[in-house]
């Protein structure tokens, strides 16, 4: 079953941000646009490379009132760690969510099950917490910051200019479409 255009669900984590360890909840989400970016594991090889690029997209993404949540089943004392000890994560602004128990996982959708782990899953949320994008790729396969980054921008214009939709390949500034009985079968 999709989690598409279905709310946020009630949760309460710990996090690693800024140097410190802070409590967050569904409320603490609503009212700005949020990215919950799930991950197998720290300590990784795929993982520091995608959490690296997306630290180097956060500036860009909080001036577009963005907030950004990394989401692992590890716990927030090993987000420090691995903050404290990596180059490449001791790059990131944005919020390491530990997800030990499991409970954003499973209103994601996105846990592995009797592996302990979560998919790569990336979920875009409008301020009111609705899911109004996913994606999930394989562990293999890591993911790229900057076609978030334009997947973001297109949802964002979307929701703000009614009647017009993003086109495959919109980027900021250019022409979107308006869907009307003149436009079938002419595209």
């Amino acid at each position: 079953m999709s989690v598409l255009n279905t709310t946020l669900k009630p949760f309460k984590a710990t996090a690693f941000k800024d140097g410190k360890f802070v409590d967050i909840t569904d409320a603490d989400v609503k009212g700005k646009w949020a990215v919950f970016f799930f991950y197998p594991a720290d300590f990784t090889f795929v993982c520091p490379t995608e959490l690296e690029d997306l630290a180097d997209i956060y500036p860009t993404l909080q001036k577009m009132d963005v907030e950004v949540y990394s989401v692992s089943t590890d716990t927030h004392f090993c987000h420090k760690a691995w903050h404290d000890t990596s180059p490449a994560i001791g790059k990131i602004d944005y919020y390491m969510v530990g997800d030990q128990n499991h409970t954003l996982s499973n209103n994601f959708e996105v846990l592995r099950e009797g592996v302990g782990l979560a998919d790569r899953g990336t979920f875009v949320l409008d301020p009111q917490g609705e899911i109004q994008l996913l994606e999930i790729t394989p562990e293999g396969v890591g993911r790229n910051a900057a076609e978030l980054l334009r997947k973001i921008k297109a949802l964002q214009y979307w929701v703000s200019h009614p009647g017009e939709v993003c086109p495959a390949k919109w980027e900021e500034g250019a022409e979107t479409l308006a869907p009307s009985l003149d436009l079938v079968g002419k595209i």
